[in-house]
């Protein structure tokens, strides 16, 4: 059986837990990798090397049994109260699975840890952030987001309908 298909049976089977944890050292390689493989279709910003060293605290991943990375994400904080999910990206053969979702829940719980009030995503995976509980937003609200798109290529805001998605982090003040 090849590799991909014992990721894959690996994937499928209840037998095997699939654990979300932080990325190490090691994960680097593969992380840009995984990462760059989507992003000639539009679905993910390139990601260097050094992008991925000097943020690799933020980054969380899911690992086959083999060790090998099947899916991954992190936080990009612009201030100490804005913060955006980027770098999701879960490995071909591994995806229909509930890997995005889990990746996710991981980047809010580690935001939620980290005290930032919301968290939002530019993403063209809408089902799967309106599931997840994020809201349809607009670009507009992320100064700071066009100004770094405009810094890396002036076409990643003109190219087809990105979506912009926002989450609150901070409970609702419940009344009574």
């Amino acid at each position: 059986m090849d590799t991909t298909a014992v990721e894959r049976s690996a994937v499928e089977s209840s037998a095997w837990p699939l654990r979300v944890e932080h990325a190490r050292d090691g994960d680097v390689a593969d992380i840009v990798a995984l990462n760059n493989l989507f992003a000639p279709d539009g679905l993910t910003l390139h990601r260097s090397t050094a992008f991925v060293v000097s943020h690799l605290q933020d980054y969380q991943v899911v690992r086959g049994p083999d060790g090998a990375l099947l899916g991954q994400v992190a936080l990009d904080e612009y201030s100490p109260s804005l913060v955006e999910l980027v770098s999701l990206a879960v490995a071909p053969d591994a995806q229909g699975h509930g890997l995005g979702q889990r990746l996710i829940t991981a980047a809010e719980s580690l935001a939620r840890a980290r005290g930032y009030p919301e968290l939002f995503a530019i993403s063209l995976a809408e089902p799967l952030f309106l599931r997840m509980g994020f809201h349809e937003s607009t670009i507009l609200r992320y100064p700071e987001k066009i100004a770094r798109y405009r810094a890396i290529s002036r076409s990643e805001l003109s190219i087809g309908r990105k979506f912009c998605f926002a989450k609150s982090l901070t409970p609702t003040p419940t009344v009574g």
